[in-house]
């Protein structure tokens, strides 16, 4: 899919949010809509149909929600609340796709739990804040934070929806103001579903924007474009096209910078090709060797270990499993980089996963193999080689062709390295004569691999071509 400029240049700068670490999402009733789950206008239209008011010709929603209160007290709104927001278990595709990214601060003001259940299916622990008292609870070794500022469905006594609530706010829920404060000033914030109409969100902002001046961090939100086929009257495409425009505008004001959609499905687009980017900055490496071939050994072990020097030294994150005659190079290299550089953990660089040792079987090897491989965007496949434990002959890793197959099975690109020979000579092979089928439509990416892949490539060679397939991949 071809995106848009702005489009584009929100791709790159949230995707380096993620890789930095200092990524979060705000999400609105819009990210539940697809589910049936009704928006703040939909929720209120029997209680305005309680006072004799149409809810179509109200834009003062906090104030119906108040009438109602006033007049029938909190249990109608309460049960609103609680039918209305029934459990699933699985978010849209939107909320599948930022519960696998390398994202740990959720905001929302929806009652709904798809955030956090998605997150959990995901296999991530999860701290969820819906009162103060909970800001007191610790989670070791969680993945996850969601605020649920305005609270949730197993608790509509607490719900924030009439103006006592919104006026109350401050008082009642000063903690979630002042860490959304921090965050808004330290972290790059993705709006999505969100309406910017919630007076809590104005006055954080304002606050934010009074403190900072013109130096308030740049954040970014989701806006689909007026549809002119959606209007009989000119008129009135023209006047909400200025009423969008306006509001566009005065957002910028607090550092939220619209991105334009023609139509929601964009979005998921958006969202998939940064997830695809993100991946595609790890770097699987699949290897075995128990003899380097006509690279001799010396050769060999400069070549790992170079490689993955440059790889820890071009910031993208390698994933290994500690391969015979391989995983030790690899975790040199990148030690080496850590060692030389500014890092101060070795986990920014390097994802390790050894192989259990105790009772392995061929099915916990597969989940282990797989539990690394998901984590990646890109691998690649050197050597192929051990020795078989029963006639202490050579012979192919059956591993690195498992690893291969769950590869295509996940959608990471492969990249055999077939100058090295064995396995990753016969994975070249199998690759080449279908390249479309492994590999985006790019000749210099092609041409690229093709260099790789002779067999008289030397390391001073080899080492940038594979570097430049790997950066090639990150714009394609």
């Amino acid at each position: 899919m071809i995106f848009t400029k702005p489009q584009e240049k929100f791709i790159n700068e949230y995707v380096k949010a993620i890789q930095d670490g200092n990524a979060s999402i705000f999400a609105g009733a819009g990210l539940s809509a697809s589910l049936g789950f009704v928006n703040w206008k939909e929720l209120l239209r029997d209680l305005a149909d309680d006072l004799d008011l149409d809810i179509d010709k109200e834009t003062d929603l906090l104030s119906i929600a108040q009438y109602h209160f006033n007049k029938f007290k909190r249990t109608r709104i309460n049960e609103k609340i609680i039918n209305e927001f029934t459990t699933l278990e699985d978010g849209s595709e939107n909320h599948q796709i930022l519960s696998r990214l390398d994202i740990d601060t959720y905001w929302t003001t929806n009652y709904d739990q798809l955030i956090e259940k998605t997150l959990e299916n995901n296999g991530k622990k999860v701290d969820k804040k819906v009162t103060n008292e909970d800001f007191s609870r610790y989670i070791k070794r969680k993945d996850a934070t969601v605020y649920k500022m305005h609270g949730d469905k197993d608790a509509p006594h607490n719900a924030v929806l009439t103006k006592n609530d919104y006026e109350d706010y401050h008082d009642n829920r000063e903690l979630f103001s002042t860490v959304l404060r921090g965050d808004l000033l330290s972290k790059v914030f993705l709006f999505i579903g969100f309406s910017f109409d919630d007076p809590n969100i104005d006055y954080i902002l304002s606050r934010i924007r009074i403190l900072l001046k013109d130096n308030t961090p740049k954040h970014y939100c989701f806006f689909k474009e007026i549809d002119k086929s959606r209007f009989a009257d000119d008129k009135d495409y023209l006047y909400a096209k200025i009423r969008q425009d306006l509001k566009i505008e005065d957002l910028l004001r607090y550092g939220i910078h619209a991105v334009l959609v023609e139509d929601y499905p964009i979005i998921t687009e958006i969202l998939k090709v940064i997830e695809t980017r993100v991946k595609r900055k790890n770097i699987f490496i699949s290897g075995s060797a128990e003899d380097y071939g006509t690279f001799g050994k010396e050769n060999a072990e400069n070549l790992i270990f170079k490689l993955s020097y440059k790889l820890a030294e071009k910031n993208y994150k390698i994933i290994s499993g500690y391969g015979l005659g391989i995983g030790s190079l690899v975790i040199n290299g990148a030690l080496e980089f850590k060692l030389n550089s500014a890092y101060r953990n070795l986990d920014d660089l390097l994802i390790l996963r050894p192989f259990p040792q105790i009772n392995p079987t061929a099915e916990k090897n597969t989940l282990y193999r797989e539990e690394m491989i998901t984590q990646a965007g890109i691998a690649l496949f050197f050597f192929g080689n051990k020795k078989d434990n029963v006639s202490g002959a050579l012979v192919d890793s059956k591993g690195m062709i498992e690893e291969f197959d769950l590869c295509i099975k996940n959608n990471v690109i492969p990249i055999p390295i077939g100058a090295t020979g064995y396995v990753a000579k016969k994975l070249w092979e199998r690759v080449f004569p279908d390249f479309s089928q492994y590999y985006p439509d790019n000749i210099e990416f092609r041409n690229t691999l093709e260099e790789i892949n002779k067999i008289d490539n030397s390391n001073d060679d080899l080492i940038p071509n594979i570097l430049k397939a790997i950066s090639l991949l990150q714009k394609v």
